[in-house]
């Protein structure tokens, strides 16, 4: 099997949901489209498509002892937190890279542990989360939000319906595959009035924020089992 040499790419030049796909063609020099992980890309770019790898698929025997209000206290501690100039350093993507599921992905998508120092962080950020609060075999963990999404539907979580706690995955265009899906959060509650309350990381900002964002640029949510 060909292995590919690879530089670490720069977060502002792929979304989360196009991850994979950029890691690969930065291995061919391929530009990819330039885009914030939150906000619509110029172009969107071809992303991979991963079956569920097996090593994911532990939730439904996997109980945890955290609560989803647990998880969101971590995340909202997590507000404020920032990128470098080059789109890395934050300790999301430092984990991602030195864990044992990097070593997953890069067999499932190619490329190496170094590409993601700067790569986009969305879906890195809530397997952190997941992670940090012992409520990862829910939470799911992978560093592209299709793949992550798609874990979900593979345990037979994932709905349409906002609860707290509930990973949400987003598609600027409004597109509902899960192909489609561009980008990730955790919903802190249902407005009531077409919007949700989510706190995510990699915003265009570069940082880990607090949102409001239209229900109708939702794919879908995955449902964690949290206890209580």
């Amino acid at each position: 099997m060909a292995t590919f040499r690879l530089t670490a790419v720069s977060k502002r030049t792929i979304t989360c949901a196009a991850l994979g796909a950029s890691v690969l063609a930065s291995a061919f020099g391929v530009n990819v489209a330039a885009a914030n992980a939150d906000t619509p890309p110029v172009e969107k770019p071809a992303a991979v498509s991963p079956v569920t790898d097996s090593k994911q698929r532990a939730a439904k025997e996997t109980k945890v002892n955290v609560t989803a209000s647990q998880v969101l206290d971590f995340a909202k501690s997590q507000v404020g937190t920032s990128e470098n100039a080059a789109g890395g350093g934050t300790p999301y993507q430092k984990w991602y890279a030195g864990s044992q599921r990097a070593a997953e992905t890069i067999a499932r998508d190619g490329g190496n542990r170094a590409a993601y120092l700067n790569a986009a962080w969305c879906a890195m950020f809530v397997s952190w989360v997941g992670e940090q609060t012992g409520a990862r075999p829910q939470v799911g963990w992978d560093a592209y939000t299709v793949a992550h999404a798609k874990w979900f539907a593979a345990n037979d979580r994932f709905g349409t319906e906002a609860k707290p706690g509930a990973v949400v995955f987003f598609s600027w265009d409004g597109g509902k595959d899960i192909t489609d899906i561009q980008h990730v959060g955790f919903v802190v509650k249902d407005n009531g009035d077409g919007t949700l309350s989510t706190i995510e990381g990699n915003t265009g900002n570069g940082k880990v924020e607090e949102r409001t964002r239209p229900k109708s640029q939702v794919v879908g949510y995955g449902y964690p089992e949290y206890a209580g």
